[in-house]
């Protein structure tokens, strides 16, 4: 028993530094990629700008300033103001917050989730397997943008409803990659010897599992903020996402839509916010891939 014991704590550190190495290399290839670490400074300067919204947007992005409705851009108002006189740069910081929110939460949560569907289901086989992938495929059968049209309009419009929708369609996708990736780790060596020797299944599934996994969750949770943050804004255009006043980028496009002949900047501006920030989490995701895919390792190698 003794020698049993002192031999999975060997394993485990040597588990330990064969990981700190492969992620210093890691890090170091995902450095290496100019253009993802460009994409990754954008997220970071808008996540703090969202974070830090309050003090950083000039105005409130809901006071309403008639006077001085549909201004072009000034010295007062950068980006000018919109029909009801709101300042157009306050409410793109505003729905910032909003957006990354929004995508934040339901990524995490269906990541979490659905990686944990997707291991446990991958792992364990049998009548288990096929009857979680088969409720997912379900789901998955469904585009997530009509996912949300039926739920919101039998639901109503809200932030949680708008967060559970997203976190529920994106949950198939999670757990499909999680099974493939565990089915290909748990005929590895280092499986079998630990079942060997009497590991019991969450330990296998945390220990052993869930380090080779992680790279998979990463680059999927990077991919899928970009469909949450668009979602989000398609439903917010539609008038089925989070409601007036709260600003949101896809709100902000549906109120300046009807101007875009008159005033196109109130579209454009909240649009090129979307636009960077998906592309941003693209790019983010690409880089993350190429870093952590040991395939491509060996080939830059």
């Amino acid at each position: 028993m003794m020698e049993r014991t002192i031999i999975k704590e060997v394993e485990d550190l040597n588990v330990i530094k064969k990981n700190s190495k492969r992620k210093s290399a890691e890090w170091a290839a995902f450095r290496g990629n100019k253009i993802g670490m460009i994409a990754l400074w954008v997220l970071i300067i808008v996540s703090i700008m969202a974070i830090a919204a309050p003090l950083v947007a000039p105005y409130d992005p809901n006071t309403q300033d008639v006077i001085n409705r549909m201004k072009s851009s000034s010295s007062e108002h950068w980006l000018g103001t919109d029909i009801y006189g709101r300042d157009v740069l306050s409410r793109i910081i505003y729905g910032a917050r909003t957006s990354m929110l929004v995508g934040v939460i339901s990524v995490a949560l269906s990541s979490v989730i659905g990686f944990a569907i997707g291991m446990i289901a991958g792992y364990k086989g049998g009548k288990l397997d096929d009857i979680l992938m088969r409720v997912l495929e379900s789901i998955q059968t469904i585009p997530l943008l009509l996912l949300g049209l039926m739920v919101l309009v039998a639901a109503g419009s809200n932030i949680y409803t708008l967060i559970l929708v997203i976190t529920v369609g994106l949950l198939p996708s999670c757990a499909r990659i999680a099974r493939g990736s565990t089915l290909d780790v748990k005929e590895k060596e280092f499986v079998k010897a630990a079942i060997s020797m009497g590991s019991g299944t969450i330990r296998i599934l945390i220990s052993h599992i869930l380090p080779n996994v992680l790279s998979s969750f990463l680059v999927i949770s990077a991919l899928h903020m970009t469909s949450a943050i668009m979602v989000e804004a398609s439903l917010s255009f539609l008038g089925l996402g989070i409601q007036p006043p709260t600003a949101t980028w896809g709100n902000m496009i549906m109120d300046g839509f009807p101007h875009v002949a008159t005033k196109p900047a109130l579209a454009i501006y909240p649009g090129l916010a979307l636009i960077i920030v998906s592309i941003s989490f693209n790019l983010v995701g690409d880089a993350l891939r190429d870093a952590l895919d040991p395939h491509i390792s060996k080939k830059r190698k």
